[in-house]
């Protein structure tokens, strides 16, 4: 380090103290800081037994529900080629069942149904939530 880095350091400090000093003897109350002081905090008590209450937080909060009839992988160049008529062979064979996904996590699975003339899913199988966790590990 050089002798004017050094210096110039040292006037910075210098006048970072005398500012200090300053506002110590405007306010009076030195340099030192008491401690702050809060009051204590009561937390109601969470009773666990009620499902109503630990549902009422999320049933707005709004999910991205999708169905899968299946899946398939394609180069660029095949896929680049596909026009209409096309047909694109999934990885599932008829009369299997769709998947079910909540924001991209399987959640049950059905079959297609058609009611006045829309497309529906009837669940058929409830993933658990267990095999649900197991299915994010692997």
């Amino acid at each position: 380090m050089n002798e004017k880095t050094t210096n110039s350091d040292q006037q910075l400090a210098d006048e970072w103290a005398a500012a200090l000093e300053e506002q110590a003897a405007e306010d009076g109350s030195g340099v030192e800081a008491a401690p702050a002081e809060f009051e204590e905090l009561h937390e109601e008590p969470v009773r666990h037994d009620d499902p109503d209450i630990q549902m009422d937080a999320i049933l707005d909060v709004p999910v991205t529900m999708a169905m899968e009839i299946g899946r398939t992988r394609i180069n660029i160049r095949n896929l680049l080629q596909l026009n209409q008529g096309s047909v694109v062979e999934l990885d599932r064979l008829a009369g299997e069942p769709m998947d079910v996904m909540v924001n991209g996590t399987l959640v049950a699975q059905g079959e297609v149904v058609v009611v006045n003339e829309q497309f529906g899913i009837r669940l058929t199988d409830i993933i658990s939530p267990s095999d649900r966790v197991r299915r994010l590990k692997s």
